[in-house]
Parts: structure tokens; C-alpha cells; sequence
């Protein structure tokens, strides 16, 4: 029940499920461990045959559960570069594009009980 729920997720659901990690730094800043991923995050791949790559998310593909990541690519048989797509939970954000509904969310999830995502903060 849970692999189909998973796999049958809608997309509002699935935003959720391609949560990946903060960096150290970024978890001590706003208390929280993991952020859904959007699309001009920068993220570091971790696992794989990519990792230690840096980049910006340039695509989130919910139907897939992928992401695709800046100068992560393969050249295909006729020339043309393709995206590689790699699974959320194998990257961590290293920089958070903040908006007004992301900080929000920031001050929702703060563990520490206490303190807004102030304006010094997000710069």
C-alpha cells in the first residue's frame, strides 16, 4: 500500500516526497533539517556517479521523481546533451532560493521554538 500510494502520489503530494537535505551550515541558520526542492536551489550531488558536483536545480520532474542539475549532463550518440536526472534525496541544497512563502514555510518548520527567518538572515 505504501509503494502505490508512492507511486500514484499527486503532484502537490510529490512536491513533498522530493524533499532533500540542507548543508550543515544552512540547518544551524534556520533549524531545520530538510526543505522540498525547487528550482533554483543550488545543490551539491552526494551519492553516485556525480557526487561532489555543484549546480542549480534547472528542472523538477515530479512525474519522475527527479531532478536535473546544472552541467550534469551526457552527450547522446547524435551530439545533442541531455539532463541526467538524479533523486532529491541524493543531493543537498547548499543555497536556498528564498521567496515570501519559503520563508514562511522556514519559520514553520524552525525547531527551536523560537525566532523568525529575518531579513539579515536571507540575504
Amino acid at each position: 500500500k505504501n509503494r502505490k500510494a508512492h507511486f500514484t502520489a499527486p503532484s502537490h503530494i510529490r512536491r513533498k516526497l522530493m524533499s532533500a537535505p540542507l548543508s550543515k551550515d544552512l540547518r544551524t541558520k534556520y533549524n531545520v533539517r530538510s526543505v522540498p526542492i525547487r528550482r533554483d536551489d543550488e545543490v551539491m550531488i552526494v551519492r553516485g556517479h556525480y557526487h561532489d558536483r555543484e549546480g542549480k536545480v534547472t528542472a523538477c520532474y515530479r512525474k519522475k521523481f527527479r531532478i536535473h542539475v546544472e552541467r550534469v549532463t551526457r552527450d547522446k550518440a547524435n551530439g545533442q546533451t541531455v539532463p541526467i536526472p538524479i533523486h532529491p534525496s541524493k543531493v543537498m541544497i547548499t543555497k536556498l532560493k528564498l521567496d515570501k512563502d519559503r520563508k514562511a514555510l522556514l519559520d514553520r518548520k524552525n525547531r527551536s521554538g523560537k525566532g523568525k527567518v529575518s531579513e539579515k538572515d536571507a540575504a
